[in-house]
């Protein structure tokens, strides 16, 4: 909002307040008409709960449709209730088609009949399709709004329609060719239009070899293919080639944001608890499956401690690692997880791929645990003046390190060739699993020279 007016956010909300106090609706209009769409939800969610039906009140039907796409779905039904019916139905009949399937998915079916039903029947038979796809592929975030041209456009007629129907077309970047049966033949950007001869034939001009999605591809393999070859659209078909619509880049933004947020819940087992708008119960009963399934696998390690008790008792000192050897060990897990879900969400991961990440973490491993494993081998025979124990921990930290750097790194590239979200593998089950190990190795060895130890 700063920037927009040569005010501050807090000065343009007291002015509003004010402005839907005294009913100043001509001063109202003239600060919303300098905003953009995003600055308008930003005020809409930050003023008090009373003032928000007369701001939906003041506000043009075009200004209502710019607001509602950029609220979070929470207020944006609730801005559709306070608007009633009528109102909702004009704005719907203006929003663009795939933001719209994507509110009306998360509403009743009988709120969504009610809602369509008084739209127009082209928009809402749009509107209907779209949500048949299933949900999260090419289908359902897909736009109708753009331009094609045939193969037997001249420049000069294609140029005509462009101007005929780009009010209502969202991106005039590219404009998709198709032939006499609707199929996808061809593609040619607004810049080469314009820089051809008229009498030019658009089938002689265009680009034939077009990158295309399928309406059932996932969409978040639709973000690689647009961020991969730098495009602000790109063309979704049917099995028979038909083309139906086109993703743009701002729908692919929404699709990143939220691929990174699904992945973010996933690595950190809270669901969707992490969502800000989560009630904190429904938040804590998202996180409660995984952390109970951690509680029990977590016994192991105390059941590991009792079972090496005799070997504590004998050499007290050895108590005064295990925190650090555990907690370091989860932590290089959690780092080659992390890394191994980004090389994954990024590129199409293959043998040769996987086997060279897999080499590169360890030689990861090796080095942190080398450096690490002789630091506290000093500090531990310094402290405690007892060679023997400087090498046990030494030694113990520099293999679970190497262990921990591997689990992380393999356990989710396991996932991902059996076809499951390697998000899964979350950050507290690595971190678990590489606490049973360290336990394990660090009192094995301790066991095994517990005569020098003593």
């Amino acid at each position: 909002m700063k920037g927009v007016l040569p005010m501050t956010e807090e000065e343009v909300k007291l002015i509003i307040i004010q402005s839907l106090k005294d009913g100043g609706r001509k001063n109202f209009q003239e600060i919303m008409s300098e905003l953009q769409p995003y600055d308008m939800a930003y005020l809409y969610t930050d003023l008090p709960n009373k003032h928000k039906n007369k701001f939906l009140l003041y506000l043009t039907i075009e200004q209502l449709t710019d607001l509602i796409p950029e609220l979070n779905q929470e207020d944006q039904l609730e801005a559709l209730h306070k608007l009633g019916v009528e109102k909702s139905t004009k704005i719907l009949d203006l929003m663009e088609n795939d933001k719209l399937a994507s509110l009306l998915s998360s509403l009743d079916p009988e709120i969504v009949e009610d809602l369509i039903s008084d739209m127009k029947i082209e928009e809402s038979e749009i509107v209907h399709i779209l949500m048949n796809y299933t949900p999260e592929t090419a289908g359902r975030i897909m736009n109708n709004r753009f331009v094609w041209i045939s193969k037997h456009y001249t420049v000069r007629e294609a140029v005509d329609k462009l101007k005929a129907f780009a009010e209502l077309a969202e991106y005039l970047n590219y404009l998709y060719v198709i032939d006499d049966e609707k199929k996808l033949v061809g593609v040619i950007s607004y810049k080469d239009l314009l820089l051809g001869e008229m009498q030019d034939k658009i089938d002689d001009i265009m680009y034939s070899r077009v990158v295309k999605v399928h309406v059932n591809t996932d969409q978040e393999e639709v973000a690689k293919i647009i961020r991969r070859y730098d495009f602000v659209s790109i063309p979704v078909v049917e099995e028979d080639n038909t083309l139906v619509g086109i993703i743009t880049v701002d729908d692919i933004l929404d699709v990143l944001v939220q691929e990174a947020n699904e992945d973010i819940e996933k690595l950190s087992a809270s669901g969707k608890a992490i969502d800000f708008n989560t009630k904190s119960y429904i938040a804590a009963f998202r996180r409660l499956p995984w952390l109970i399934l951690l509680l029990f696998i977590g016994l192991i390690s105390g059941s590991i401690i009792d079972g090496f008790s005799a070997t504590i008792e004998q050499v007290i000192a050895l108590s005064f690692f295990m925190p650090m050897i555990a907690g370091m060990t989860g932590n290089t897990g959690t780092q080659s997880l992390a890394v191994v879900v980004r090389g994954v969400i990024t590129h199409d991961l293959d043998f040769k791929q996987a086997m060279k990440l897999i080499f590169r973490e360890l030689w990861v491993g090796i080095i942190i645990g080398l450096i690490c494993g002789v630091l506290i081998s000093i500090i531990a025979y310094f402290w405690q003046g007892n060679i023997t124990l400087g090498f046990v921990v030494g030694s113990s930290l520099l293999i679970t390190l190497i262990i921990g750097t591997l689990t992380g790194t393999v356990i989710p590239l396991i996932l991902y060739k059996l076809n499951i979200d390697p998000a899964i593998a979350s950050g507290p089950l690595i971190t678990t699993i590489n606490d049973i190990l360290s336990l394990l190795i660090y009192f094995g060895i301790a066991t095994a020279f517990i005569t020098q130890l003593s």
